[in-house]
């Protein structure tokens, strides 16, 4: 709204305001007036830069948004995944439990106690298998960061590609603005130095 707003009322100083002092100052010829108009056109360039300014902020803010998402994402990731830990290592002591106490009893039983011993032997097996792949699963995702470093980089190298660019569409702009205003200012030689060859005609033409 900001945005929209300050580039109508620069249009409006621009297009009215100012050609208006700029007028007033060529017809009086006096240095205040001409100084009225050179503050009222830096005035103009300022209030420009602020809306680019207002312009680059709201192009921030629009980048801030999916990022702090993806930072929210992430810590809700985690979240489960630790919640999903504690459902699932619960139920693991129990059995640990179960089978320690199926291992103090099959003491009174050779038979049993091999069969036992052997299941006890096969479950911590696996139970190191398993923990090793969820071991390494685990850090593998610890490490990783919540933001790549290339989203990161390619969040960087186009936003310098955009203030790059605008910055060479200013400097275009007062370019061609100095160039206007250098043929401006030969379009209004060439008229008076007409109008006065008019005059000086009319002028010995009515001496005659």
């Amino acid at each position: 709204m900001y945005i929209l707003a300050g580039k109508k009322k620069l249009e409006e100083v621009r297009s009215v305001d100012l050609p208006k002092l700029q007028a007033a100052a060529q017809a009086s010829g006096l240095p205040e007036d001409a100084q009225k108009a050179k503050d009222l056109a830096s005035q103009c360039e300022r209030f420009e830069k602020k809306i680019y300014d207002l312009e680059l902020t709201r192009t921030v803010s629009m980048q801030t948004a999916p990022q702090i998402r993806m930072v929210q994402a992430s810590d809700t990731v985690m979240a489960e995944k630790i919640q999903s830990s504690i459902v699932n290592t619960i139920p693991l002591w129990k059995n640990q439990m179960v089978i320690a106490l199926g291992v103090e009893h099959s003491v009174q039983a050779a038979k049993a106690q091999r069969e036992v011993s052997e299941m006890t032997n096969e479950l911590l097996r696996k139970n190191a298998d398993s923990l090793k792949t969820a071991t390494v699963e685990t850090m593998k995702e610890s490490e990783r960061g919540i933001v790549d470093i290339e989203t990161l980089q390619h969040t960087n190298e186009t936003l310098i590609s955009t203030l790059d660019e605008v910055l060479q569409i200013q400097q275009d702009g007062r370019e061609k603005r100095k160039a206007a205003e250098q043929e401006l200012s030969q379009i209004e030689d060439q008229l008076k130095s007409k109008l006065l060859e008019v005059s000086k005609n009319s002028q010995e033409y009515a001496d005659r």
